[in-house]
């Protein structure tokens, strides 16, 4: 393979942190996992699992704050330290809480578990006022990349869903040796910005409402004045049959406080549809991801059967998927919150792919 240059600022070290595969068996273990269901191919299948209505009063330990790369990231972390990594990304409008319930069952497992707030969100702040508050999905992914080396991980599994799952999915493609496994919530999400200059069936522009209003200044305003009212609104279309109470919604809420959270937000979805000029020291990657990479992993994708926004169908990028995969519906009224809204059945696909 050749030689990869990265962007300056960030360092891609190369250190053998990776633990070995025992803290798998001892997670089937604790999970009661029936160590028999494992991944066969790009067949689905559907795995009954009650959706969890998330306890309110259910806290973090302290946050921690770690310079990475361009950003001062606050994150939490759990579990051994000798543990397997597990990186657990969120999406938005959502923030670290979605992994509340998956967080412990992955830590008793054996797992070093560790949950960043993604740039614009919660307490991860920018060290230079002088840095552009973009929101492209490459500058995300070496964000990820970034604190892996400031936390000596060599290698992780990398599970997220939204966004997350798309930097997730970007690493395991283009960085493989940085990732042992993959968890994907609604699968290969890697986009480019001529796919998303195609015009889509009337039926399928109008899940996209949100990021026309976001085209505009109008929407730009609209949602640093309504940020809170907007995102409860997401969370309500996007998991329609998810109980959750305000209680709930208003730990993720605070995350949406940050100071660049609008800035971030609005040029990630401009720049998706070409309104908005990423930078040039991603062009390089960007033109990778235009290519749409296969992603050779082991990799479990994930979707639930109520899952409100837009989502392809796991037939239309199993192919994108070339090593050890499995595809599974999580049921029970389960919408795009998954780790949140289901989360036994999301720590247990780490624990299968790990």
């Amino acid at each position: 393979m050749a030689k990869i240059e990265m962007p300056d600022e960030v360092e891609i070290n190369r250190r053998h942190l990776f633990c070995g595969g025992a803290a798998a068996a001892l997670a089937a273990t604790q999970l009661g996992y029936a160590a028999s269901a494992k991944a066969q191919g790009a067949k689905a299948k559907s795995v009954k699992f009650a959706a969890i209505k998330s306890a309110s009063n259910i806290s973090f330990a302290p946050l921690k704050q770690i310079d990475a790369g361009l950003l001062n990231v606050g994150y939490v972390e759990t579990g051994p330290d000798d543990g397997k990594p597990v990186l657990l990304l969120h999406g938005w409008p959502y923030d670290i809480q979605s992994y509340v319930e998956v967080a412990p069952l992955l830590a008793s497992a054996g797992y070093r578990v560790i949950i960043p707030y993604l740039r614009g969100y919660g307490t991860t702040s920018f060290l230079s006022s002088e840095t552009v508050r973009n929101g492209q999905q490459s500058a995300i992914a070496f964000d990820i990349l970034a604190l892996m080396d400031a936390l000596k991980i060599e290698k992780g599994i990398l599970a997220g869903f939204d966004w997350g799952a798309r930097t997730a999915n970007i690493i395991a493609a283009l960085w493989p040796e940085r990732c042992g496994a993959l968890v994907s919530v609604s699968g290969y999400l890697i986009g480019n910005q001529e796919a998303g200059k195609t015009p889509l069936p009337p039926s399928a522009e109008l899940q996209w409402w949100y990021q026309y209003y976001f085209a505009t200044e109008r929407g730009r305003a609209g949602y640093d004045k309504y940020r809170r009212d907007f995102n409860k609104l997401i969370w309500r279309l996007a998991s329609p049959r998810w109980a959750f109470d305000d209680a709930t919604f208003d730990r993720s809420a605070a995350a949406f406080d940050n100071p660049d959270h609008v800035n971030i937000v609005i040029h990630n979805y401009r720049w998706r549809l070409g309104l908005a000029a990423g930078e040039p020291k991603y062009d390089e990657w960007e033109t990778r991801l235009a290519q749409g990479p296969i992603i050779g992993v082991p990799t479990i994708t994930l979707e639930g059967d109520a899952n409100g926004a837009p989502h392809a169908d796991s037939a239309s990028y199993a192919k994108k998927f070339s090593g050890k995969y499995s595809h599974r519906v999580i049921e029970g009224g389960v919408g795009h919150n998954l780790p949140q809204e289901a989360p036994r059945a999301f720590a247990e696909a780490v624990i299968e792919i790990a």
